[in-house]
C-alpha cells in the first residue's frame, strides 16, 4: 500500500505510458466504470422515466381499488336502504286517495266534524291543483264548537287512513261562548296513468309551441 501511494505521488499525468502497472489497471477500471455509468444514464433514462410513470400508475390503481372495495362493502347496505325507501314511499302512496275515493274522503272529513258535534258554517272544496305527479285538494272550512270538540276534530283528521292536513288555522270566540275555527284542509292524491299521460302530452305541446315562437 505504501508503494502504491508513493507511485501515485510520483506519476506524471502527461506520461501515462510510464505509470506503474497497478496504476494503469486502476485508471483503466475507473475509465471503464465512468463510460458504463454515463452510458447507463444516457441509455436508461427513458426506461427510468417509464418506470417512474408505471409506479405512479400503480399507486393510482391501488387507490382506485381501495375506493371500489369500500363501495363494494357498502353496496349491500345501500341496497337495503334503497329497498326500505321504496317500501316507505309505497306505504305513503297507499295513504293517498285515488280519484274515485276523493268524494268519499270529503264526506269523511265532513262526518268527522259532525261526529264531534261541530256546526259547519262553511265547507267549500276548491279545484285541484296539480303539483308534479300529485294533485292538492284544498277545502276551506269554518266550524263552530267547544275547545275540546275542535281539538278532537283536529285529532281525528290527523289519524285518518288517508293523508289530510289542516293549514292556516285561525280560532276566535263566538258570541255564544263557543269557538269558531277557520282552516284549510288539504288532501293529496297521485295522478293516475291517464292523467300522467295527458300531463306529458300537454307539457310536450307547450314546449313545441315555445320552440315555434322562438
Amino acid at each position: 500500500m505504501k508503494n502504491i501511494l508513493e507511485d501515485l505521488k510520483n506519476i506524471n499525468p502527461r506520461m501515462p505510458g510510464s505509470w506503474p502497472l497497478p496504476i494503469k489497471l486502476g485508471a483503466l477500471a475507473l475509465m471503464l466504470f465512468g463510460v458504463v455509468a454515463i452510458g447507463a444514464v444516457l441509455d436508461w433514462q427513458d426506461e427510468w422515466d417509464r418506470l417512474t410513470t408505471i409506479r405512479e400508475a400503480e399507486e393510482k390503481l391501488k387507490d382506485e381499488f381501495k375506493e371500489k372495495k369500500k363501495q363494494a362493502v357498502n353496496l349491500d347496505l345501500i341496497k337495503k336502504q334503497l329497498i326500505e325507501t321504496q317500501q316507505a314511499f309505497g306505504a305513503l302512496l297507499k295513504q293517498l286517495p285515488t280519484k274515485s275515493e276523493m268524494a268519499s274522503l270529503l264526506t269523511d272529513i265532513n262526518q268527522a266534524g259532525l261526529g264531534r258535534g261541530l256546526l259547519f258554517d262553511l265547507f267549500k272544496p276548491s279545484a285541484e291543483a296539480i303539483t308534479g305527479e300529485f294533485t292538492e285538494q284544498p277545502i276551506t272550512i269554518k266550524v263552530t264548537g267547544t275547545y275540546d270538540d275542535l281539538g278532537r276534530f283536529s285529532s281525528d283528521i290527523s289519524v285518518m287512513p288517508r293523508i289530510v292536513t289542516l293549514n292556516d288555522i285561525s280560532i276566535a270566540p263566538s258570541k255564544d261562548g263557543l269557538l269558531v275555527m277557520d282552516a284549510v284542509a288539504k288532501t293529496y292524491r297521485y295522478l293516475d296513468e291517464a292523467e300522467l299521460s295527458a300531463q306529458k302530452k300537454t307539457a310536450a305541446a307547450s314546449a313545441a309551441a315555445k320552440g315555434v315562437k322562438k
